[in-house]
């Protein structure tokens, strides 16, 4: 029995050694055993290697395996055991189980088992326990240890509480694969398989105190065991040294084996790679830059690169995705230039889940061959989310989540169609939960065809009835797992969910995307095991739904697929820990940032760096330990770096970013640094430009140069000219081309087309001639495509305004049918009505969003008391004047055959102005009527010329000229006299304590932000009628409509009024406006033309704002920009433009 160590440093052919040698022994004994141990993910590689290398290429009594794979031999030859080996999907499961049943015992990380991933580092926790040999009794001795440590304490506690139901479950029943090492231990000596083998340990940089266990016997039962280990040349193996020294980890391993060796009575000697005056036949040139590079990284004494070679390089990229692309050039180049093979290069990582879809990305543009060595976790495949889903509907009980996730899936029957048209009625009114789902839907929403919940109907029924049966299965209160898993798979095989995934793997396969044709054909029978495993670990324990779904979950969180390389000449990608790097010529290393090299710690994070540090006395009194922490493992990645450095046999390449894919600013890795001391000269390499090694960095190269001013680069007219001559990309110049010089087109739809959208009588709102106004193409997307945003069941700012708007309404219809007056009435009974409409209002919505929640119901109060500060400050205004409301939301159009609203735009092309009047005030005196027209905005509205002149405010105006009119027929022996138009804004303002001295001054103060705003007849005898305070003429300030006196008596400047002539004009140039309006409708104008004034612009709040492509960058897109005037130039104005088309200068 004897055992042999091969040291050497990196690359200098250990591996190489001893296999040839094991092979020349196996030939010349072939019936003896040879056995090579590697770690699990690189048996394949080495199987491959030994064959390669035998020269019969066949290695028919050299067995590679893994310990796993060694113990499975072993027991297939000695006895099966009788526990079932628990895999890792079925110890998360069990660990769910047992995190559900210890709940209560759990007193830190009870409220955590939910968290996503949470399970997965429990399980990682109870491995690294089972794998360093601790156990329950253990942590018992430890609990002692640390009570002064609560913290600490009640976590460890929690740990040992599922640790140990962990393994009281699985005892008799189930055995782990961190046991079956220990199996592995106690039948290794009944093996004659084992004994007088010959075994070689390759790969491996430490060993577990299992694994060790396992050599013990290994030492006493073989006829020799080898063990290929790394260290530097000059390098002394056998002393321990620092534990911050570059070779720690071989000598500590070494120290092990050597006293494993002792206890054993084991012989040991060593071979040295070179040995002592052999020529040096390793990896590397000798004496070349990177044998200097394996000399010399991590050593305190290292020198600077003095010699030619050039074979060391740095590169800084602006962010992952440039890193990639670069890197990706750099290959193409390299094949294509130096004859190198796609095979001969690898790039590594320290952190894949950045790097891995990056470097697809830019492979694939590149059209360079890769495998990414990783595991693909499934969890979020279609199939896996059909699942969770369907469990969730029933969990969730039918929400609208959990629906939608389901029929998004891509698994039912039901079309693209049905489920965008289903989301939006479900959106709209607000359908939660089955009951409401197993009802026929009768009631459409506002916009919508009444005759659209007929249409969607069967589609509801149809989900229903393919649920229905699944989830009243899961609902059965005697329910187990089993019962569970049996209603699971009986409602995939219903909805023939095999057959549907075999069509898009096929689809992928033909769409040459072979990784997705590969999951898709994996995925069935993975979950068919789980379910499978779900029933033989758990079957005949009793769950609710929602303990099934967290099992559930577990297990599918742990479901992985790998893939194995689909071609030999291809680029490896791969984790710089995990993947086997073999046989390559050049190396990136990607990603050598601050944070990711060194790697951070994976694993179990239940136990913190300072939890393990601060356990790791106790257990060293007890002869046990944890893995490393953190701060330990960051000089064991020194090693694994120096591993990784030393791979490649002609060059190595490091990459890093200035920014993350966020933005954020990273710092480049101290080995960046390292490396640059030993070879000042690694930044300088050949520079490769992108757009030479692909059409689409031809293309990247082209759009830049369009995209500039400068002028244009001879590279420019080459590749330009290239892409015009290739068919593939000529079409990419073209529009290349066309977006550089795109010029806003002047949009019309033309004259046709808008007849048949519009006909030829338009009717039309002030809103919408407004909108018009504001931007023609927002008016198109808004009344002519009649696109809108979707309907949501929820309470918006519009919604607050319609049930303002309606409470108002039913005040003042209440007051007519009870034959009472506002100036009468008293505050109490006041403010009785107004609380009473608002009930009435919300009462009359039915099943109203309002009374869906208790914020909604908050702003039902809210409208209570706005509604009653509305009424009291409209009731004052009232008093101060002689004016009382004649109606109130009153409907106008051509129904009313009133001239002045009905527009001849030509002689087959009418506009009707249609709209609903808040409320029209009259006041009857001395043979005249006086008209005042009030709108209502639950805004801050204030009525500005300007807007008015440019058609962005005619609806008070075109209000007043339809109120006119019919007071005129009603009143047709009396003159009519327009007295003002108003907005009033419904808010309920709110004052500063400070500033109030008593409640009359708190009355006033707030009746002045409650004033109306608008335009009032300028003469006195009209502004009295108005407010009785104006009468004085003299140092007073209305507190109704927006006018003052000076104490001189005359109006102030920022009175807003009109006198009867100035009202004329209004009237007579809104209904010109809303002609000219109407005529660019009809006409077809779509034009993309948003106005601009002072600090409001038409697109601030525009839902169109994505789609219109307005950018003032582009030629011919600009703003209207309207420049202010005073009120007196704008009537001029006004003036001018009827003048115009009164004499015909303007058609």
């Amino acid at each position: 029995m004897a055992l042999q160590f091969i040291f050497g440093p990196s690359g200098s052919g250990k591996s190489y050694y001893i296999y040839n040698k094991i092979i020349q022994e196996s030939m010349e004994n072939p019936d003896r055993q040879y056995l090579v141990l590697v770690p699990e993910q690189f048996t394949m590689q080495t199987q491959k290697e030994l064959v390669m290398l035998h020269p019969r290429k066949g290695i028919m009594n050299i067995d590679v395996l893994s310990f796993e794979r060694l113990a499975f031999r072993v027991l297939e030859e000695t006895g099966a055991l009788s526990q079932e080996l628990l895999e890792e999907t079925g110890k998360s499961m069990v660990l769910r189980k047992v995190a559900q049943e210890k709940k209560g015992e759990l007193k830190l990380l009870g409220s955590k088992m939910n968290k996503q991933g949470y399970v997965s580092q429990l399980k990682s926790m109870v491995s690294e326990l089972r794998q360093y040999e601790i156990g329950a009794e253990d942590l018992d001795r430890l609990l002692e240890d640390i009570k002064e440590k609560p913290e600490l304490f009640y976590k460890l506690k929690d740990i040992q509480t599922l640790y140990k139901g962990f393994f009281d479950y699985l005892e008799g029943k189930f055995i782990t694969q961190e046991e079956i090492l220990d199996v592995l231990a106690q039948r290794a000596e009944q093996s004659e398989k084992l004994r007088d083998s010959t075994v070689v340990l390759d790969g491996y940089t430490g060993f577990t105190p299992i694994q060790i266990q396992v050599l013990e016997k290994l030492l006493k039962i073989c006829r020799q065991v080898y063990i290929p280990l790394t260290v530097g040349r000059g390098e002394d193996p056998y002393r321990l040294g620092s534990p911050y020294g570059l070779f720690y980890l071989t000598r500590q391993t070494v120290h092990k084996l050597c006293k494993l060796a002792e206890e054993t009575k084991t012989s040991w000697s060593e071979t040295w790679i070179p040995g002592k005056g052999e020529k040096y036949q390793g990896r590397f040139q000798e004496k070349g830059a990177l044998d200097h590079l394996e000399r010399n990284i991590f050593r305190k004494n290292g020198k600077p690169y003095g010699g030619g070679e050039k074979a060391v390089f740095i590169r800084e990229a602006l962010n992952p995705q440039e890193e990639m692309e670069e890197t990706a050039c750099r290959i193409r180049h390299m094949v294509r230039k130096k004859g190198y093979r796609f095979g001969d290069f690898a790039l590594v990582t320290g952190d894949m889940e950045v790097y891995a879809p990056a470097a697809r990305r830019a492979f694939e543009k590149y059209q360079i061959p890769c495998f990414i060595d990783e595991k693909h976790s499934l969890f979020m495949n279609p199939f896996v989310e059909y699942i969770r889903s369907a469990v969730d509907m029933v969990v969730e009980g039918f929400s609208y989540e959990s629906v939608f996730r389901f029929l998004r899936c891509g698994l039912t029957d039901i079309t693209e169609e049905e489920m965008d048209r289903l989301e939006n009625y479900v959106i709209a009114m607000g359908i939660r939960g089955f009951a409401r789902w197993d009802q026929e839907w009768v009631r459409s929403y506002r916009g919508e065809d009444p005759e659209e919940c007929v249409k969607l109907n069967p589609v509801r029924q149809k989900l229903v009835d393919m649920w229905r049966p699944f989830g009243e299965s899961l609902k059965d209160p005697q329910g187990t797992v089993k019962t569970c898993c049996q209603a699971l798979y009986r409602f995939i095989c219903e909805n023939h969910i095999e057959k549907k995934l075999k069509t898009y793997e096929e689809g992928f396969a033909a769409g040459g995307d072979m990784a997705l044709a590969k999951e898709y054909s994996q995925i069935y029978r993975i979950v068919m095991d789980l379910l499978d495993k779900l029933v033989e670990v758990l079957g005949e324990e009793r769950v609710r739904p929602g303990a099934f779904k967290e099992i559930l979950e577990a297990g599918l969180s742990e479901a992985k697929v790998g893939v194995i390389p689909p071609a030999a000449d291809q680029v490896l990608v791969g984790d710089m820990e995990r993947t086997r790097l073999k046989d390559i010529k050049v190396l990136f290393f990607a990603g050598v940032n601050e944070g990711k090299i060194p790697k951070e710690k994976n694993g179990s994070k239940i136990l913190s760096d300072l939890n393990r540090e601060e356990l790791e006395g106790p257990l060293e009194k007890m002869g046990l330990a944890l893995a490393p922490t953190a701060r330990e493992e960051l000089y064991t990645q020194k090693f694994y770096l120096y591993l990784n450095l030393t791979k490649p046999s002609r060059e190595v390449y490091l990459t890093y970013s200035r920014l993350n894919s966020s933005g954020d600013m990273l710092s480049p890795s101290y080995l960046v640094n390292q490396v640059e001391k030993f070879f000042p000269k690694a930044r300088e390499l050949e520079e490769v430009p992108l757009y030479t090694e692909s059409p689409q960095g031809a293309v990247e190269q082209v759009a830049r140069e369009l995209g500039g001013r400068q002028e244009k680069t001879k590279v420019f007219q080459e590749l330009y000219t290239w892409l015009l001559k290739e068919k593939e990309w000529k079409p990419w110049a073209d529009r290349l081309v066309e977006t550089a010089y795109y010029v806003n087109p002047q949009d019309a739809i033309g004259k046709a087309v808008a007849q048949v959208l519009y006909g030829t009588e338009l009717e039309n709102s002030a809103t919408r001639l407004e909108q018009f106004a504001r931007c023609a193409c927002s008016h198109f997307l808004t009344y002519g495509l009649v696109l809108r945003d979707r309907v949501r069941y929820q309470f918006t700012m519009a919604d607050l305004g319609t049930l303002l708007h309606n409470s108002l309404d039913l005040f003042a219809r209440k007051l007519r049918e009870q034959g009472l007056l506002w100036t009468q009435l008293e505050d109490g009974e006041r403010d009785r009505l107004a609380e009473a409409c608002v009930d009435q209002v919300v009462a009359q919505a039915g099943e109203s969003v309002l009374l869906s929640s208790a914020r909604n119901a908050y702003t039902v109060k809210r409208a209570k008391r706005m509604v009653k500060r509305t009424v009291w400050a409209l009731q004052f205004q009232l008093r101060q004047g002689r004016f009382l409301p004649a109606l109130t939301e009153w409907a106008f159009g051509p129904w009313d055959n009133i001239s002045s609203l009905d527009l001849r735009i030509s002689p087959e092309e009418i506009l009707h102005l249609t709209g609903r009047i808040d409320r029209i005030d009259l006041c009857r005196e001395d043979g005249k009527v006086y008209v005042k027209v009030i709108d209502y905005k639950s805004g801050n509205t204030q009525l500005d010329p300007v807007k008015m002149y440019y058609g962005l405010q005619l609806q008070l105006a075109l209000y007043l000229n339809a109120a006119v009119e019919l007071e005129q027929r009603r009143f047709p022996k009396e003159k009519i006299v327009p007295a003002g138009i108003f907005y009033y804004n419904i808010k309920d303002p709110m004052l500063n304590r400070e500033d109030v001295k008593d409640p009359e001054h708190a009355d006033r103060e707030i009746l002045k932000k409650l004033k109306m705003d608008g335009l009032a007849g300028g003469e006195p005898g009209i502004l009295e009628r108005l407010d009785k305070d104006l009468a004085l003429r003299k140092s007073v300030e209305s507190l109704a409509v927006p006018v003052k006196y000076t104490a001189k008596g005359t109006l102030a400047g920022n009175s807003k009024v009109a006198d009867q002539e100035q009202f004329s004009t209004i009237m007579n140039y809104v209904n010109y406006k809303a002609r000219e309006i109407g005529q660019e409708i009809l006409g077809g104008n779509v034009e993309v033309n948003p106005f601009a004034y002072q600090k409001e612009s038409a697109c601030d709040y525009c839902p169109y704002r994505n789609v219109c492509g307005f950018d003032e960058k582009i030629p011919g897109y600009s703003f209207r920009r309207l420049g202010t005037c005073k009120p007196e130039e704008i009537w001029e104005k006004m003036k001018a433009a009827l003048k115009k088309v009164s004499t015909g200068e303007e058609e």
